[in-house]
Parts: structure tokens; sequence; C-alpha cells
């Protein structure tokens, strides 16, 4: 590792409406470094890398690249310094090619200024795709491209910028094994041309593998850099959270009740589930393993009234009933809470009032509480019930964590008051103390007798926190596992068994 410092941040003070975000918050990176950014959701590690990549700016403190004091008032001015950032939501054109996604806005061009040079463009692509090893065609469009492909042409586009400091967010989170490996080589060969990288991962077994060292953030402020060797993860964990971890308990074998409250059989759409058949008591965490792609939402999805099934029978209390849309659901007592809590969750630009509240306006018009203060109140209750952090009710939802987002999106579905709740993926990007809450939450929820069905692609997940596991492959559903006989060796040998 190189000891020339790229980036220093000292002092750093960021405010918003109502929250102090930033206090006092320092960072420090060397060339050749793969520093790691760790935090619970809210802890403020997104914040600190938006100003180093001037989409905010500091209220007070000092940035220094390459021992320089320097101003970042834009992306444009990071970029122009060599700062780039790969966000975990990917920002490319699908429709574009390669080549074109690297160089938008910076594109070759004839002697004809109105006409782009496409060859010099797919020349000059393709020496960026050549120098990190990549085989990959300039011209291929982002559209055909896996999430890890896409991933390796944002790196390609940063390095196009000629940048020395790359930060990367959540970038594994969409990855299988083999494309994390594809990551760590790429990063292993930035190190090795001197290139900074900022990790920011919540998974510990990979900035253990990864990083040379870890920043640790918590509440806004900067707690501590260590060496990622010399230090343990469960050390690491707790200068993040600074609290005792609920640990769930998980004993029970099988729920007190039998009572099936949601009975499928032969459940069938299109080749993506094929005679799905399972029932779920009251008051039991029934969980979904396999592997991506197996069927595990789209069972969600078809149960929900999201997507039209094409056969099957759907039970709620032993009584059939036809579930059409999403409302027919809801009005069954089934709350959903999608993988992608900001797309099909959330309004995230209305506040934590009114986002509780969504499920719950027809019901309340019937019953007569539709006034302002009363949906408050109601608010208030399951912000304070649930503990989600936030100034106030009216605070948009946006400016929420992670965690916090998908407690809004639970408190729905209780003031609805919904027995059958499936929760997909449900700590999927949110840090390891949030998801200690979500556990004690679900926990908590099946022991008053609500019903759970818990899709998770984490198989220690799985495995803490489920009464009994289904276990899916291809469509179709391949295992059974009680508590007792679930390991993981049992749920992957039934996730890989394909059923002719």
């Amino acid at each position: 590792m190189n000891e020339e410092v790229l980036l220093r941040m000292e002092g750093i003070e960021k405010h918003f409406p109502g929250v102090h975000a930033l206090h006092q918050c320092q960072l420090e990176l060397a060339a050749g470094e793969v520093l790691a950014l760790v935090g619970e959701n809210g802890a403020g590690k997104s914040t600190l890398m938006k100003i180093a990549t001037g989409v905010y700016q500091k209220d007070e403190g000092s940035i220094w690249v390459k021992g320089k004091e320097v101003s970042i008032p834009n992306t444009r001015s990071a970029q122009l310094l060599g700062i780039s950032m790969i966000h975990q939501e990917l920002n490319l054109m699908p429709d574009l090619t390669i080549a074109q996604n690297i160089f938008i806005g910076r594109e070759p061009r004839h002697s004809v200024r109105l006409f782009i040079d496409e060859r010099k463009l797919n020349e000059q692509a393709q020496l960026l795709l050549d120098q990190m090893n990549l085989q990959l065609d300039p011209r291929t469009k982002v559209a055909d491209l896996t999430v890890a492909k896409q991933q390796m042409v944002e790196i390609a586009k940063a390095l196009s910028f000629q940048s020395e400091v790359l930060i990367m967010d959540e970038p594994t989170a969409a990855l299988t094994h083999a494309e994390i490996e594809e990551l760590f080589r790429i990063i292993n060969q930035l190190r090795a041309r001197g290139v900074g990288i900022v990790y920011i991962s919540h998974r510990m077994e990979e900035l253990k593998r990864i990083s040379d060292r870890i920043t640790v953030m918590r509440d806004g402020r900067y707690i501590d850099t260590v060496q990622t060797q010399a230090t343990s993860i469960d050390q690491i964990i707790s200068m993040m959270v600074g609290r005792e971890l609920y640990v769930s308990q998980n004993q029970q074998t099988t729920t007190n009740s039998q009572t099936k409250v949601l009975e499928v059989s032969k459940l069938n759409r299109g080749s993506a589930v094929k005679d799905v058949s399972f029932h779920l008591a009251k008051g039991e965490i029934l969980g979904f393993a396999g592997l991506m792609g197996a069927g595990r939402t789209e069972v969600a999805r078809a149960i929900f009234g999201a997507d039209a099934i094409d056969s099957g029978d759907i039970r709620i209390h032993g009584r059939q009933v036809q579930i059409q849309a999403p409302h027919d659901a809801v009005r069954h007592g089934i709350g959903y809470l999608s993988e992608d809590r900001k797309r099909y969750g959330l309004m995230v630009d209305m506040d934590v009032k009114m986002n509780i509240a969504l499920a719950s306006y027809k019901k309340a018009r019937r019953l007569g509480w539709m006034q302002d203060g009363i949906i408050g109140e109601k608010a208030q209750h399951y912000v304070e019930a649930l503990q989600i952090k936030t100034p106030t009710i009216h605070q948009q939802v946006k400016f929420l964590s992670g965690g916090n987002q998908q407690k809004v999106v639970i408190g729905k579905w209780l003031l609805r008051d919904c027995d059958i709740l499936i929760f997909d993926e449900p700590t999927r990007g949110i840090d390891v103390g949030a998801k200690t809450e979500i556990y004690k939450l679900l926990d908590d929820l099946a022991a008053q007798g609500k019903s759970i069905i818990m899709i998770s692609s984490e198989l220690p997940e799985i495995l803490r926190m489920s009464h009994r596991i289904m276990v899916m492959c291809e469509g179709r559903i391949t295992g059974e596992l009680t508590q007792q006989e679930a390991t993981q060796e049992a749920i992957m040998k039934f996730a890989t068994m394909r059923i002719s």
C-alpha cells in the first residue's frame, strides 16, 4: 500500500432540516488502500461520501486531496479532482451501449462537430475494458448485461475520469458468489495501480477479506479507524452499534397453534411458479429459501395479487378466496413488504405519517376516523411502538435510513391490521443493528398471533428466524424442513434439486 494520502476529511459537519447528520467527522484514504466504511443505516456514511463527491456541501470542516485543501461544490468538481462514486443503485442508461454509457457527454467527435465518432468511441471504451481484463464488447447494450457486468461498466466509467479515489456503495448487494469474486479481482487490480477505494458494505466477512483498514461511524459521528486483520468482527459490530444486540431465542420447533390461516394449493404462474403448495399456521414464521431465480418472490406476488395466476387455490381461515389484485389481498388481511421497498412499499417524497396511513384510507373512511389529527395519533403510536428513528412524523421518508424505512412499511400494514404478513428480503441493505431490531419485531409479531412468510437469501437469517422452511428450486418447492432438520447443507441440497 502506498502511503500517499489521496483524500483526507476533517471536522466535517452537515445539517439537514431537523437533523444534525454529521458531527466532526473524519476520514483518511491512502493510495492503493481499500478502506471499509461501516456503520448502521443512518450513521452518516453516505452523507459523508456525498460531501466528498460534491452531491452535498459541508457546513464546516476541511477536505484535502493529495495534500491540497479543496472545495467540492458539485459532482463535476469531484470528478476533476479524481473522485468518483459507484452508487448501490446503478446510474446507467440501459438502451445505450457500454461505450456510450462510459463517455456520455464526452464523446469523441468527427471534424464536423455535429457527429460522434463511433469508431473512436468504441476504441477508447475497449482500451478501458482491456485494462480491466473484461471480456466485453463496447457495442453491447447495457440492458443485455448482468448486474455484475453493469457494475464493471460503472467502474470503467469512473476510471475514464482518471479517478484515483473510487467510492463503492454496497457493491455486492445483488451479486452472486462468482460475480463477487470477479469484483474482488478488479478491486485488487485497481489497488495495485494505486487507486484508493472506499468500500461501504454491511457484509462483515467481505470487509475482513478485501479491506486494509476499517473506519467506523455511529449516529453521525466518527468512532475509530482500525487495522482490519487486527480487529475481530465482534469488535467492529460493537463499535458500530454501541449497544447489546438482540439475539433471537429461536428454540421452539413448532408454533403453539396448529390453526392454518393460509393454505396454498397447486399454485401455477407461467414457468416461474409450478404446482406450489404449502400452509401457514397462526403465529408461525415460515421461511422461504432458495437461490436467485428460484421463484420465491413470484409466489409472494401471486398470493398478493400483484401478478395474475394461471391456476391454483388460496384459502384463508379455511375459506377459498379470489385474489385478483393487491386490494383483494389487503381486504383479506394480507400485507406484502416487497424486497424493493422504495419502489413498491413507500411514497418516499411523502412524510412518515402519510406512508403509515397509506393502506388504511378506505377502511378509515368507513370507520369515520379520517381526521388529520387521528391519523397523526395512529402514526405516532407506530413510530413509538416500532422505535422508528425520525425527528417527527412529518419527516419525508426519503430522509430516513433503510432500516427505519422498512419499519414504516411494517407500520403501514400493522395499522391496516393484517393477520398475514409477507416479508420479502426484510433486511436487505440494512445494517446489523437494524437487522436485530427487525428480527425482534418479527418474533414479537409472531408471538402476538400474526402469521409471517419470510423470504430471505441469507441462510443464517432463515435458520435463525423460521419455525419451518420451504425450499424452492426453479419454481417448485423441493423440500420442507422443520427447525430441527434445517441446516445450511440441507437447505442447499434442496435449493439445487431439480425436479423434472
